[in-house]
């Protein structure tokens, strides 16, 4: 760079950044997904931002996102090192797009040092090459759950999973939502018995996830290039159009399963799905929380039974706001093993963005400070302090002010900042053991004696 040139400082396209406000709102939905994950037996894990290419891109399971691959930027004076900083073949490194393909890669290199089933939450930022738009981000936080076994996984775990998605949309107060719930069997079981070929099915039911984006005209017209008949096709638009009830799909799927040729994945993934409805209504999941939804496909191929996907009610728009599924051979893939898991996934960045937009979340106030301790006069400092620390310790976030400015000054950038409460203690003040306390929401103005100041803020903050 020449001298004199001017750096642009900008953040690059699709990286966000949050201000105080923004990232104190991302912080409280942190506490409260993380406490919910908790009371289910969830434990933390984080894995490296860098994995190797080929452990992402194991048997497809890049899916249609575009890594960012790590590349080793030599200084000037290292030039000569270049061929030793390359990394080819299995050596390349990449950025992690998602957490449940490096869950795989962390169970199989802690494989006997972990207690199966594993359940695990992770709340990692990921990188995507998307393409930079409203809503849409390169870096992003996923919120993940979840639960690996060896061999045999309970599907009352994937039961937990709409309870657990219930019980932090409705703490974070974001209006009414619903879970749709589908299982890949039932549509690789349909597909079936309509006689479509097993190298379709997959590309069949990618098709059919995006249903929703792309509308049922181009759905038709994607599955004719697919080479499937008008036949099969409008009776795939039938079947994924099938409403009513969670028991009166349930039935309507039974029926069919009974009736159709070919039909033993069809009639397993009815037999599997009406367990886990069973279990979410064992678990108190209101009935206007969850349906079945035979649309829902998720479009990674690693899902092989369950499937979910949550939407906003009267925002429907925004797009799912947390989805997931059950696999079979993510993480067996790494050490030939059948390692069953399931999982959910909140792109909390996403969500916060439209939800935001949406005017359903506020922002936070830019500090966590409750009170200010105004500076009316140098020589009291030592006052201020002991005072400041008295009120902490009462469990009072505060703010110390250390520099001297006209007391209005004061009030106005603890008002700016969201701060309800400022203590004003002078020297008439401190040499009684007394405070003023002024409460900038009311403008009211009291006396408090200092050995009953902490008790008095807590009691006008609750």
């Amino acid at each position: 760079m020449a001298k004199g040139d001017r750096i642009n400082f900008s953040t690059p396209s699709g990286f966000p950044e949050f201000l105080p406000s923004e990232k104190r709102l991302e912080v409280y939905l942190l506490d409260i997904i993380r406490r919910v994950f908790e009371s289910y037996g969830f434990t933390p894990i984080e894995t490296p931002a860098v994995e190797r290419l080929e452990v992402l891109q194991a048997k497809g399971n890049q899916g249609d996102n575009i890594i960012y691959g790590i590349d080793p930027i030599l200084p000037p004076n290292r030039q000569a090192e270049r061929d030793k900083a390359g990394e080819t073949g299995s050596e390349a490194r990449a950025l992690k797009f998602d957490q449940t393909v490096p869950l795989a890669a962390y169970i199989a290199r802690h494989l006997n040092e972990l207690t199966f089933p594993f359940a695990r939450y992770q709340m990692d930022v990921v990188f995507r090459g998307e393409r930079a738009k409203d809503g849409r981000f390169r870096q992003f936080r996923q919120c993940d759950i979840d639960v690996v076994a060896r061999s045999q996984l309970s599907l009352l775990y994937d039961a937990q999973m709409p309870a657990i998605i219930t019980e932090i949309f409705e703490a974070i107060n974001i209006g009414d939502f619903v879970i749709r719930i589908n299982n890949r069997k039932i549509l690789t079981g349909f597909f079936q018995s309509l006689g479509i070929a097993e190298n379709q099915i997959k590309t069949c039911i990618s098709i059919i996830d995006d249903l929703e984006k792309i509308g049922e005209a181009k759905v038709k017209q994607q599955l004719d290039k697919e080479g499937i008949s008008p036949e099969q096709t409008q009776k795939i638009i039938e079947f994924i159009n099938i409403k009513g009830s969670v028991d009166e799909v349930l039935d309507k799927l039974k029926h069919l399963s009974q009736n159709l040729p070919d039909a033993e994945q069809l009639s397993l993934g009815v037999n599997e799905i009406e367990t886990v409805i069973a279990g979410v209504r064992n678990l108190g999941v209101p009935e206007k929380r969850f349906c079945i939804d035979l649309s829902i496909a998720r479009g990674l191929n690693y899902y092989t039974g369950t499937v979910y996907e949550t939407t906003l009610i009267g925002h429907e728009a925004l797009g799912s706001i947390c989805s997931g599924g059950r696999y079979e051979e993510l993480v067996g893939m790494f050490i030939g093993e059948k390692m069953p898991g399931v999982g959910i996934s909140i792109g909390l960045t996403r969500l916060i963005s439209r939800l935001l937009k949406a005017d359903i979340l506020k922002t936070l106030p830019a500090t966590p400070a409750q009170l200010v301790v105004v500076n009316l006069q140098e020589d009291l400092m030592p006052t201020y302090l002991q005072v400041s620390q008295q009120l902490r310790q009462a469990g009072i976030n505060v703010v110390t002010n250390f520099e001297k400015r006209p007391l209005g000054k004061q009030f106005q950038a603890a008002d700016k900042q969201g701060i309800r409460f400022c203590v004003i203690i002078g020297a008439d003040e401190a040499a009684a053991q007394k405070s003023s306390l002024k409460d900038l929401q009311t403008g009211e103005q009291i006396e408090v004696a200092l050995a009953d100041l902490a008790a008095e803020v807590k009691r006008r903050l609750q």
